[in-house]
Protein backbone atom coordinates (compact mmCIF):
# COMPACT_ATOMS: atom_id res chain seq x y z
CA UNK A 1 0.00 0.00 0.00
CA UNK A 2 2.74 2.17 1.47
CA UNK A 3 5.06 1.80 -2.28
CA UNK A 4 1.92 2.66 -3.81
CA UNK A 5 1.16 5.59 -2.63
CA UNK A 6 4.67 6.34 -3.05
CA UNK A 7 4.31 5.59 -7.15
CA UNK A 8 1.44 7.41 -7.53
CA UNK A 9 2.76 10.50 -5.66
CA UNK A 10 5.94 10.50 -8.27
CA UNK A 11 3.92 10.02 -10.84
CA UNK A 12 1.62 12.96 -10.26
CA UNK A 13 4.80 15.10 -8.93
CA UNK A 14 6.30 14.35 -12.32
CA UNK A 15 3.36 15.28 -14.59
CA UNK A 16 3.19 18.68 -12.99
CA UNK A 17 6.88 19.58 -12.48
CA UNK A 18 7.13 18.75 -16.54
CA UNK A 19 3.94 19.49 -17.94
CA UNK A 20 5.87 21.69 -20.84
CA UNK A 21 8.06 19.52 -21.46
CA UNK A 22 7.86 17.79 -25.49
CA UNK A 23 9.92 14.75 -25.16
CA UNK A 24 9.41 14.24 -28.81
CA UNK A 25 11.04 16.84 -30.29
CA UNK A 26 14.56 17.94 -30.21
CA UNK A 27 16.12 20.90 -27.90
CA UNK A 28 16.28 23.23 -30.87
CA UNK A 29 12.58 24.67 -30.15
CA UNK A 30 13.25 27.20 -27.25
CA UNK A 31 10.48 30.06 -26.17
CA UNK A 32 10.70 32.99 -27.07
CA UNK A 33 12.34 34.47 -24.07
CA UNK A 34 16.25 33.63 -23.79
CA UNK A 35 15.30 34.29 -19.98
CA UNK A 36 12.85 31.16 -19.67
CA UNK A 37 12.97 27.57 -18.71
CA UNK A 38 15.02 26.41 -21.81
CA UNK A 39 13.19 22.97 -23.62
CA UNK A 40 15.93 20.44 -22.03
CA UNK A 41 17.81 18.05 -24.59
CA UNK A 42 16.71 14.77 -24.66
CA UNK A 43 18.75 11.38 -25.63
CA UNK A 44 18.43 11.84 -29.45
CA UNK A 45 20.66 14.76 -28.53
CA UNK A 46 23.57 12.42 -26.98
CA UNK A 47 26.30 10.73 -28.94
CA UNK A 48 28.19 7.75 -27.86
CA UNK A 49 31.78 8.31 -27.21
CA UNK A 50 32.79 4.91 -25.70
CA UNK A 51 31.59 1.65 -25.13
CA UNK A 52 34.30 -0.59 -24.49
CA UNK A 53 35.16 -0.32 -20.73
CA UNK A 54 34.12 -2.76 -17.84
CA UNK A 55 31.29 -1.09 -15.15
CA UNK A 56 32.54 2.09 -15.70
CA UNK A 57 31.72 4.74 -12.60
CA UNK A 58 33.41 7.90 -11.96
CA UNK A 59 34.94 10.09 -14.37
CA UNK A 60 36.75 13.08 -14.86
CA UNK A 61 37.45 15.37 -17.66
CA UNK A 62 41.03 16.70 -17.55
CA UNK A 63 42.90 18.28 -20.65
CA UNK A 64 41.26 16.53 -23.30
CA UNK A 65 41.15 13.60 -21.80
CA UNK A 66 38.21 10.97 -19.59
CA UNK A 67 39.68 9.42 -16.86
CA UNK A 68 37.71 6.51 -15.77
CA UNK A 69 37.22 4.26 -13.17
CA UNK A 70 36.06 0.68 -13.74
CA UNK A 71 34.41 -1.25 -11.33
CA UNK A 72 34.44 -4.24 -13.47
CA UNK A 73 38.41 -4.79 -14.08
CA UNK A 74 39.45 -2.42 -10.95
CA UNK A 75 41.14 -0.06 -13.40
CA UNK A 76 41.60 3.73 -14.27
CA UNK A 77 41.27 4.13 -18.29
CA UNK A 78 42.04 6.96 -19.91
CA UNK A 79 40.01 7.85 -23.00
CA UNK A 80 40.25 10.38 -25.80
CA UNK A 81 37.74 13.19 -24.92
CA UNK A 82 37.14 13.22 -28.63
CA UNK A 83 37.55 10.32 -30.73
CA UNK A 84 37.30 7.61 -27.76
CA UNK A 85 40.75 5.81 -28.02
CA UNK A 86 41.20 3.72 -24.76
CA UNK A 87 44.03 3.04 -22.79
CA UNK A 88 44.76 1.34 -19.47
CA UNK A 89 45.99 4.17 -17.11
CA UNK A 90 46.53 2.23 -13.59
CA UNK A 91 45.03 -0.62 -11.77
CA UNK A 92 44.38 -2.02 -8.12
CA UNK A 93 41.20 1.01 -7.67
CA UNK A 94 38.38 -0.87 -7.10
CA UNK A 95 35.05 1.72 -7.24
CA UNK A 96 35.49 5.03 -7.68
CA UNK A 97 32.63 7.52 -7.53
CA UNK A 98 34.45 10.66 -7.81
CA UNK A 99 38.26 12.05 -7.71
CA UNK A 100 40.45 14.87 -9.17
CA UNK A 101 43.70 15.09 -11.35
CA UNK A 102 46.23 17.25 -10.97
CA UNK A 103 49.28 18.18 -13.43
CA UNK A 104 52.53 17.60 -12.85
CA UNK A 105 55.91 17.78 -14.80
CA UNK A 106 55.61 15.01 -16.22
CA UNK A 107 52.24 13.37 -16.60
CA UNK A 108 49.01 14.03 -13.94
CA UNK A 109 48.68 12.75 -10.99
CA UNK A 110 45.26 11.49 -9.11
CA UNK A 111 43.51 11.31 -5.81
CA UNK A 112 41.11 8.83 -5.10
CA UNK A 113 38.38 8.19 -2.66
CA UNK A 114 37.99 4.08 -3.23
CA UNK A 115 34.63 3.45 -1.95
CA UNK A 116 35.18 -0.35 -1.95
CA UNK A 117 38.25 -0.28 -0.44
CA UNK A 118 37.79 2.91 2.46
CA UNK A 119 40.97 4.70 1.22
CA UNK A 120 42.00 7.73 0.06
CA UNK A 121 44.64 6.96 -2.15
CA UNK A 122 47.33 9.06 -4.18
CA UNK A 123 48.06 8.00 -7.75
CA UNK A 124 51.78 8.99 -9.57
CA UNK A 125 52.47 6.97 -12.24
CA UNK A 126 56.48 9.15 -12.48
CA UNK A 127 57.33 6.97 -9.28
CA UNK A 128 58.80 3.00 -9.23
CA UNK A 129 56.02 0.45 -9.88
CA UNK A 130 55.62 -0.51 -6.52
CA UNK A 131 55.10 3.19 -5.42
CA UNK A 132 52.76 4.34 -8.01
CA UNK A 133 49.94 3.83 -5.67
CA UNK A 134 49.84 4.53 -2.41
CA UNK A 135 46.76 4.32 0.04
CA UNK A 136 47.04 8.10 2.11
CA UNK A 137 44.07 7.29 4.29
CA UNK A 138 43.02 3.63 5.32
CA UNK A 139 39.52 3.26 7.38
CA UNK A 140 37.50 5.64 5.68
CA UNK A 141 33.38 4.78 5.98
CA UNK A 142 32.68 4.26 1.81
CA UNK A 143 34.25 7.62 0.45
CA UNK A 144 31.89 8.95 -2.19
CA UNK A 145 32.63 12.66 -3.57
CA UNK A 146 35.55 14.96 -3.57
CA UNK A 147 36.19 18.21 -4.01
CA UNK A 148 39.38 20.22 -4.07
CA UNK A 149 39.89 23.25 -1.40
CA UNK A 150 42.06 26.42 -2.28
CA UNK A 151 44.89 25.41 -0.38
CA UNK A 152 45.47 21.92 -1.38
CA UNK A 153 43.49 19.75 1.01
CA UNK A 154 40.50 18.04 0.15
CA UNK A 155 36.61 17.34 1.54
CA UNK A 156 35.50 14.27 1.33
CA UNK A 157 32.07 12.55 1.65
CA UNK A 158 31.89 9.54 3.46
CA UNK A 159 28.18 7.69 2.49
CA UNK A 160 27.86 5.29 5.22
CA UNK A 161 28.96 7.56 8.09
CA UNK A 162 27.16 10.05 6.30
CA UNK A 163 29.69 12.64 7.17
CA UNK A 164 32.11 15.34 5.24
CA UNK A 165 35.62 15.09 6.03
CA UNK A 166 38.95 17.47 5.39
CA UNK A 167 41.98 15.12 4.47
CA UNK A 168 45.51 17.25 3.78
CA UNK A 169 47.89 16.07 1.37
CA UNK A 170 49.81 13.93 4.59
CA UNK A 171 46.68 12.03 5.70
CA UNK A 172 45.98 13.98 8.33
CA UNK A 173 41.74 13.36 8.90
CA UNK A 174 38.75 15.90 10.58
CA UNK A 175 35.26 15.63 10.50
CA UNK A 176 33.61 18.76 9.33
CA UNK A 177 30.09 17.85 9.16
CA UNK A 178 27.91 15.06 10.53
CA UNK A 179 24.24 13.92 10.20
CA UNK A 180 24.11 13.87 6.30
CA UNK A 181 21.46 10.99 4.73
CA UNK A 182 24.00 8.76 2.10
CA UNK A 183 26.51 11.76 0.73
CA UNK A 184 27.32 11.12 -2.78
CA UNK A 185 28.11 14.36 -4.90
CA UNK A 186 30.29 17.76 -3.56
CA UNK A 187 30.98 20.47 -5.41
CA UNK A 188 32.16 24.09 -4.01
CA UNK A 189 32.06 27.37 -5.74
CA UNK A 190 34.12 30.21 -6.17
CA UNK A 191 33.02 32.46 -2.71
CA UNK A 192 33.33 29.38 -0.29
CA UNK A 193 29.90 27.29 -0.59
CA UNK A 194 29.83 24.25 -0.39
CA UNK A 195 27.18 21.90 -2.13
CA UNK A 196 26.51 18.54 -1.16
CA UNK A 197 24.13 15.56 -2.00
CA UNK A 198 21.79 13.63 0.19
CA UNK A 199 21.51 10.44 -1.95
CA UNK A 200 18.48 8.40 0.51
CA UNK A 201 16.30 12.07 1.12
CA UNK A 202 14.28 13.48 -0.78
CA UNK A 203 13.47 16.50 1.55
CA UNK A 204 17.14 17.08 2.05
CA UNK A 205 18.20 16.15 -1.61
CA UNK A 206 20.66 19.20 -1.86
CA UNK A 207 21.63 21.18 1.21
CA UNK A 208 24.53 23.78 2.07
CA UNK A 209 27.03 25.63 4.21
CA UNK A 210 29.86 28.00 4.00
CA UNK A 211 33.96 26.76 3.99
CA UNK A 212 34.16 29.33 7.12
CA UNK A 213 31.29 28.16 9.43
CA UNK A 214 33.55 24.74 9.73
CA UNK A 215 36.28 27.11 11.01
CA UNK A 216 34.87 26.99 14.68
CA UNK A 217 34.26 23.53 15.02
CA UNK A 218 32.24 20.45 13.65
CA UNK A 219 28.94 21.03 12.07
CA UNK A 220 25.90 18.82 11.94
CA UNK A 221 22.88 18.62 9.93
CA UNK A 222 20.92 21.51 12.29
CA UNK A 223 23.81 23.67 10.80
CA UNK A 224 22.72 22.91 7.01
CA UNK A 225 20.57 24.59 4.91
CA UNK A 226 18.11 23.48 2.10
CA UNK A 227 19.61 24.14 -1.35
CA UNK A 228 17.14 22.02 -3.18
CA UNK A 229 14.19 19.13 -1.92
CA UNK A 230 12.38 17.28 -4.38
CA UNK A 231 14.99 15.27 -6.11
CA UNK A 232 15.19 11.29 -6.02
CA UNK A 233 18.34 9.74 -6.03
CA UNK A 234 20.82 12.71 -6.35
CA UNK A 235 24.87 11.89 -7.14
CA UNK A 236 26.74 13.55 -9.05
CA UNK A 237 27.00 17.67 -8.42
CA UNK A 238 29.02 20.09 -10.73
CA UNK A 239 29.70 23.99 -11.14
CA UNK A 240 29.48 24.84 -14.54
CA UNK A 241 31.49 27.35 -16.22
CA UNK A 242 28.11 29.25 -16.18
CA UNK A 243 27.94 29.80 -12.55
CA UNK A 244 25.07 27.16 -12.51
CA UNK A 245 24.82 23.94 -10.07
CA UNK A 246 23.98 20.86 -12.06
CA UNK A 247 23.51 17.58 -10.62
CA UNK A 248 21.95 14.20 -11.84
CA UNK A 249 18.84 13.02 -10.46
CA UNK A 250 16.23 10.27 -11.02
CA UNK A 251 13.00 10.52 -12.32
CA UNK A 252 11.46 6.84 -11.62
CA UNK A 253 14.04 4.52 -13.07
CA UNK A 254 15.12 7.49 -15.96
CA UNK A 255 18.05 9.38 -15.49
CA UNK A 256 18.09 13.39 -15.45
CA UNK A 257 20.48 16.20 -15.56
CA UNK A 258 18.92 19.24 -13.58
CA UNK A 259 20.17 22.53 -12.76
CA UNK A 260 19.86 25.67 -10.24
CA UNK A 261 21.39 28.85 -10.47
CA UNK A 262 22.79 28.54 -6.30
CA UNK A 263 22.86 31.88 -5.48
CA UNK A 264 19.02 32.34 -6.16
CA UNK A 265 18.43 29.49 -4.13
CA UNK A 266 20.59 30.67 -1.19
CA UNK A 267 18.61 33.41 -1.25
CA UNK A 268 15.18 32.45 -1.61
CA UNK A 269 16.07 29.89 1.55
CA UNK A 270 16.07 27.10 -1.01
CA UNK A 271 14.69 25.87 -3.89
CA UNK A 272 12.10 22.61 -5.09
CA UNK A 273 11.71 20.52 -7.61
CA UNK A 274 9.66 22.93 -9.62
CA UNK A 275 12.28 25.44 -9.36
CA UNK A 276 14.83 23.17 -11.04
CA UNK A 277 15.32 23.19 -15.03
CA UNK A 278 15.84 19.80 -16.37
CA UNK A 279 19.02 19.95 -19.04
CA UNK A 280 19.17 16.50 -20.39
CA UNK A 281 16.52 14.03 -20.10
CA UNK A 282 18.10 11.10 -21.03
CA UNK A 283 16.62 7.22 -21.00
CA UNK A 284 19.42 6.18 -19.41
CA UNK A 285 19.05 4.18 -16.25
CA UNK A 286 19.54 5.69 -13.37
CA UNK A 287 21.61 6.43 -11.30
CA UNK A 288 23.58 8.54 -13.58
CA UNK A 289 27.42 8.87 -12.38
CA UNK A 290 30.26 10.32 -14.10
CA UNK A 291 29.23 13.92 -14.55
CA UNK A 292 31.50 16.19 -16.28
CA UNK A 293 31.06 19.33 -17.75
CA UNK A 294 34.07 21.37 -19.97
CA UNK A 295 35.31 24.80 -20.08
CA UNK A 296 32.84 25.02 -23.94
CA UNK A 297 30.42 23.02 -22.19
CA UNK A 298 30.57 19.34 -23.21
CA UNK A 299 28.66 17.18 -20.53
CA UNK A 300 29.70 14.13 -20.21
CA UNK A 301 27.68 11.02 -18.57
CA UNK A 302 26.93 7.36 -18.09
CA UNK A 303 24.57 5.31 -15.56
CA UNK A 304 26.58 4.13 -13.10
CA UNK A 305 28.14 0.49 -14.34
CA UNK A 306 26.91 0.92 -17.69
CA UNK A 307 29.50 0.48 -20.39
CA UNK A 308 28.07 3.38 -22.93
CA UNK A 309 29.68 7.06 -22.46
CA UNK A 310 27.53 9.85 -23.41
CA UNK A 311 28.62 13.21 -24.52
CA UNK A 312 26.75 15.95 -25.19
CA UNK A 313 26.99 19.92 -26.29
CA UNK A 314 25.31 22.64 -24.31
CA UNK A 315 24.36 25.73 -25.46
CA UNK A 316 26.35 29.04 -24.27
CA UNK A 317 23.15 29.83 -21.37
CA UNK A 318 21.04 26.76 -22.59
CA UNK A 319 19.45 29.45 -24.94
CA UNK A 320 18.92 28.40 -28.78
CA UNK A 321 18.15 30.77 -32.08
CA UNK A 322 14.46 29.78 -33.02
CA UNK A 323 14.48 28.49 -36.32
CA UNK A 324 12.30 30.70 -38.75
CA UNK A 325 8.96 30.01 -40.31
CA UNK A 326 10.58 29.10 -43.72
CA UNK A 327 12.90 27.01 -41.93
CA UNK A 328 10.13 25.33 -40.37
CA UNK A 329 7.80 24.85 -43.54
CA UNK A 330 11.67 23.86 -45.48
CA UNK A 331 11.47 21.08 -42.44
CA UNK A 332 14.75 21.88 -41.75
Amino acid sequence: MLLSVFLISVLITSSMVYANIDLSTSSVQQQDDPSATPTPLTQNDMQLLSGNVLRPNGMVWHDGYLYVGCNGDFTIYRVDATTGKTATYISGIENVNMFIVEDRETEPVIWVPDFSRDTFTFIDRSQPLASQRVDIVEGLDAPWGIVGLDDGTFLVSLFRAGEIVHITREGNVQTMVTGFRSPTGIARDDEGYIYVANHTSTRRSIEWYHQSESENGTLTDADMQQLVQGLQSTTNLVMGPDGYLYFAYALGQRGIIGRVNPKECREKGGCTNFDVQPVVWTELQAPLVGLNITPDMRLFVHSQYGAEIYWVQLPNDMTINIPSDDANANGS
